[in-house]
């Protein structure tokens, strides 16, 4: 009986998920595993997201007779420890750049080699694989997007892949407890791709309305824990450019966090300044939707109370942090990590750095005027309105004061 250990990462899904299918072709036995590290500290909201969609992937795996193994511990270890009991002859799981997994599979591939356990990497949480395109002048990685998204609309993908036809689990396995939580994940992610289709031919027009719940895809959590496929999502709105291109944003970072994987803490951007303020009663009123500024408030107790924040508050709160009160944007991205349902590394930390002129923008000293961005996104005050009430007067006279006359911006 051969018998292969599945470790799931960021990629709770059974459609599309190149690790699942392989070892699904080639063993009789396969244990798909998720092991919750107690090292890693994540706000009550994202918990909670995290295991509805392990809930998800379990009642998957089960509709094809298998199960979804749950550890607690050191992922490396638990895996090992598998594999050992059920004398499996090898281990796989999603290939990633973080450096958090990074560790992990340099410690898997190592201990896989001293134990004699093939240890093997799948592409499948990118579209394009953050290694694939090189910059012709030479380099680990590309730093600027333009060139990059030409090249990587070229780049031939590999096929979809179809969920297995069953899962075949090895006897007597302990399947582990999950906290009860209504199913998840997968499944909801499938239903709200579905959702999406009907309305992507207009994203360009409306994706930068802030009160305008359906005119983005809310799609984000779910690629960030790979219960939806980029590959299958990019595949599916190919005819939307403008949606694509954000897709393409997502690798362009993924490559760029591979190639700099000081990200999360050092300037991307040589030369980049970073003499930031020093100032935590500042940073308390920013992270807790306290500022007085409108539109930034507003932005800020919908990530508290969503896990999500629309983009283009993100941008706007982020400049506002950096450009505005000069604080640090580390602070600004660790406290967006900590809420975000969908807080990747690289696009986290790099689009912060992109606000905060030490990153991949080509215009490091722009910065976003709250008032002008809310009378152009939330001409209406509607978005303000739902998530700080109370300062919709204060806004619409912020506007009459400095003369700037509320219109909604053209798509």
């Amino acid at each position: 009986m051969r018998t292969i250990v599945v470790l799931f990462t960021r990629d709770l899904r059974v459609h599309d998920n190149p690790a699942l299918h392989a070892a699904c072709r080639v063993a009789d036995q396969v244990i798909p595993l998720f092991v919750h590290d107690g090292e890693i500290r994540v706000s009550p909201i994202r918990r909670d997201f995290l295991t509805r969609c392990l809930a998800g992937l379990r009642g998957s795996l089960r509709a094809l007779g298998g199960d979804l193994i749950i550890r607690y511990g050191d992922p490396v270890a638990e895996a090992l420890r598998l594999a050992a009991e059920h004398h499996a002859e090898g281990i796989g799981l999603a290939a990633d750049v973080s450096r958090y997994a990074a560790r992990r599979q340099a410690r898997l591939l190592a201990e896989g080699e001293r134990h004699r356990l093939a240890v093997r990497l799948f592409d499948g949480v990118t579209v394009v694989p953050p290694g694939a395109l090189r910059p012709s002048g030479g380099g680990s990685h590309y730093k600027v997007f333009t060139p990059y998204w030409r090249t990587w609309q070229e780049y031939p993908r590999r096929a979809e892949l179809p969920p297995p036809d069953r899962v075949t689990l090895p006897p007597g396995i302990e399947p582990g407890e999950l906290e009860a939580r209504p199913g998840d994940g997968e499944p909801a992610a499938l239903d709200a791709l579905e959702c999406w289709l009907s309305r992507v031919d207009g994203y360009g027009d409306t994706h930068d309305e802030l009160a305008n719940a359906g005119g983005t895809s809310r799609l984000s959590a779910y690629l960030h824990l790979g219960c939806l496929s980029p590959l299958v999502l990019a595949n599916a709105t190919a005819h939307a450019e403008p949606y694509v291109r954000q897709l393409c944003w997502r690798d362009f970072y993924q490559q760029v966090l591979a190639g700099f994987p000081g990200l999360p803490d050092k300037a991307y951007r040589p030369g980049a300044a970073d003499d930031w303020a020093d100032d935590p009663v500042a940073l308390a009123a920013w992270q807790e939707g306290r500022t007085g500024v409108p539109v930034v408030d507003a932005g800020m107790r919908q990530l508290q109370a969503e896990g999500f924040m629309h983009n283009r508050a993100r941008m706007i709160t982020a400049s506002y942090l950096t450009k505005q009160l000069g604080l640090d944007w580390r602070a600004g991205a660790a406290w967006f990590d900590r809420w975000l349902l969908d807080a990747d590394v690289a696009n986290n930390y790099g689009n912060w750095q992109w606000v905060a002129g030490t990153g991949n923008d080509s215009k490091p000293y722009r910065r976003f005027n709250p008032d002008r961005q809310a009378s152009r996104f939330d001409p209406d005050g509607t978005y303000i309105e739902r998530w700080a009430p109370e300062l919709l007067s204060a806004q619409r006279k912020r506007w009459a004061e400095s003369k700037i006359r509320p219109t909604r911006a053209a798509g």
